[in-house]
């Protein structure tokens, strides 16, 4: 019995660090896809949040998101500050499959994945200021109070067909993408995004660098979505990681065949987000889908993410790396899937995903809304236009990513 709640721990704790290894390739896609001069901004961000994640969810939002049993049912409670273990618990005998400290850190490398998705909508013209003091609300706050809906045993767990959300389409993706929504659009597009001659394409200034921050993703996923099996059940993990790669090859196809119909050229953007899609959309019933549904879910995915960068340009919503696409689409589209295809499917399970998403977009929308709103009264949240046309790297730090190299922009 110890043998195998060691093997079930030591499976958590490298699902943690494959989770981890995930911010490294949202930096990466992020710094790819926007431009040179403000890459150090980029990464910044992307290297601040994973320690505002840990930290806050150490102080407040675990107990936030697991409050415990008296809160089964409600929409918030609080099980105080910091990191303590149950009366009576130690931390070898705290559950059946890992230990106390290996669920905290498991549960810590999502809630700062939230933050990560809003970083690459508001990318290129966002005050560093005003975004560290919006992410630390956002994870160790409205991040946990949406965790504990379903996994810390809240109402959405205790409706008549209880919500169904694996590893988080909703919990953690659209939590993020909403966010990214409302940040987008108070904050308004990039100079000279959108002309009176139409929408004026900004290409990222490293493709490579993108690419490879897709495949970390992609990798990080098997730790994300095989780590909430929350043991190393070898039936149950193995199908994860199928399920999971099925998806994401899919999505890669889906955005492909859509966006060379839309625009007749083989566009690597448009398939690298079509990939993070499919992976998106597989993630809230990665156990409950078999190949057949788990191919149709990402390809759907993926397709839809080329007509949601289109519908934001349209609106002109401007999102630099496709994160509001990927990550709110195709986590509504994801969660949605669980009452459609699978071993839940079934119009009441389709009813109880379509409660969840919108009580998590309604929360969500509305606690980043008021934030970001004060914050653009107050102290105002884009720098100036001289800032933005310089780049933020020169004028937020001081410094330059490639500094042996003009930049053009």
């Amino acid at each position: 019995m110890q043998e195998l709640f060691t093997v079930n721990n030591l499976w958590m704790m490298v699902a943690t660090i494959l989770v981890f290894i995930m911010h490294l390739g949202f930096a990466s896609l992020e710094a790819g896809l926007t431009r040179a001069k403000n890459t150090v901004n980029i990464l910044f961000k992307n290297t601040i949040i994973p320690a505002i994640g840990i930290l806050t969810y150490a102080l407040v939002g675990f107990n936030l998101m697991y409050p415990g049993a008296g809160f089964e049912g409600s929409f918030v409670g609080f099980a105080g500050f910091g990191l303590h273990l149950p009366e009576g618990w130690d931390s070898s005998n705290y559950n059946a499959g890992y230990t106390y400290f290996t669920d905290f850190i498991f549960q810590a490398m999502f809630a700062a994945t939230a933050a990560t998705i809003v970083s690459g909508a508001v990318a290129e013209r966002i005050k560093l200021g005003p975004f560290i003091f919006f992410s630390i609300l956002y994870v160790s706050i409205c991040y946990p109070i949406v965790g504990m809906w379903k996994w810390g045993g809240g109402f959405l767990n205790t409706l008549d067909t209880p919500f169904y959300d694996f590893a988080g389409s909703t919990i953690v993706h659209s939590v993020g993408g909403w966010g990214a929504l409302i940040g987008a659009y108070l904050l308004g597009p990039r100079i000279g995004k959108y002309t009176e001659r139409g929408m004026n394409a900004i290409p990222g200034h490293n493709l490579p660098l993108a690419t490879f921050g897709v495949f970390l993703l992609w990798f990080g996923w098997f730790g994300f979505n095989g780590g909430s099996v929350l043991s190393a059940n070898p039936g149950a993990v193995s199908r994860v990681f199928v399920t999971t790669s099925i998806a994401a090859s899919a999505g890669a196809f889906g955005a492909l065949m859509v966006s060379y119909l839309k625009f007749k050229s083989y566009d690597i953007t448009m398939v690298l987000n079509g990939i993070l899609a499919g992976l998106v959309g597989i993630t809230a019933g990665a156990d409950q889908m078999g190949v057949g549904e788990s191919a149709i879910i990402g390809f759907i995915g993926g397709g839809l993410i080329v007509f949601g960068v289109v519908l934001f340009d349209k609106i002109k919503i401007d999102d630099p790396v496709g994160a509001i696409s990927v990550h709110l689409i195709g986590g509504i589209w994801g969660t949605l899937a669980v009452g459609i295809f699978g071993e839940l499917a079934g119009w009441n399970q389709f009813i109880s995903q379509l409660i969840g998403v919108g009580a998590v977009g309604v929360f969500c929308f509305l606690f980043a809304g008021i934030i970001l709103f004060t914050l653009k009264k107050s102290i105002g949240i884009r720098v100036d236009q001289k800032e933005e046309i310089e780049g933020l790297d020169i004028n937020e730090h001081g410094m330059r990513a490639y500094p042996d190299f003009a930049s053009k922009d």
